[in-house]
């Protein structure tokens, strides 16, 4: 990846051992292109991998706490779940176990997220606000260069699938049984 040197965006990049002692700690495993990124340099705005880990593990559970939220208004519930339990900790638990099996979302600024899995170059990047997801960017090149350089979000191609996650964007947070009813 070629990146346009501007201070204001780009800091020092991290040690190969910062970069594992990271992702032992937040139990997760970097792509290679962010991998590449994040020894090169890093965001100036982004999540510090050092040093954030309140900020950072407050992200990772931004998305099911969002998703949470909106479980509990009635506003989602997916038929691939199974019967709505009658309780939150029994909705809380059935929603955690869909997110566990799902791809890991990795933090990279505010509330955009590279998708983990396939532990692969070309994930998508999605911003993820409750059940309002979208894709942000093709892959994480064209996130930064739209984000940071072009400043609006701008896809170039066909995102990868990421399950459960694109769903959500395709879906536009609701299943196809429950899109015509909020409608």
């Amino acid at each position: 990846m070629i990146w346009r040197d501007d201070p204001e965006v780009w800091a020092e990049g991290y040690s190969q051992a910062e970069l594992d002692d990271a992702q032992a700690r937040f139990g997760l495993t970097f792509p290679p292109d962010l991998v590449e990124l994040l020894r090169e340099r890093r965001l100036r705005l982004g999540y510090d991998w050092r040093n954030d880990d309140v900020a950072i593990r407050r992200m990772l559970a931004w998305p099911l706490e969002g998703l949470l939220f909106h479980v509990e208004h009635e506003v989602i519930w997916w038929s691939e779940w199974g019967p709505r339990p009658s309780t939150p900790g029994e909705r809380a638990e059935v929603v955690g176990a869909v997110v566990a099996v799902a791809s890991k979302l990795i933090p990279l600024y505010a509330h955009r997220f590279l998708a983990g899995e396939p532990v692969e170059r070309g994930n998508p990047v999605f911003s993820i606000h409750s059940t309002d997801v979208v894709y942000y960017g093709i892959d994480l090149e064209d996130y930064i260069l739209h984000e940071f350089y072009e400043h609006k979000p701008r896809l170039s191609g066909t995102p990868r699938h990421i399950p459960f996650w694109s769903d959500l964007v395709d879906w536009d947070g609701l299943p196809p049984e429950q899109q015509s009813a909020a409608s």
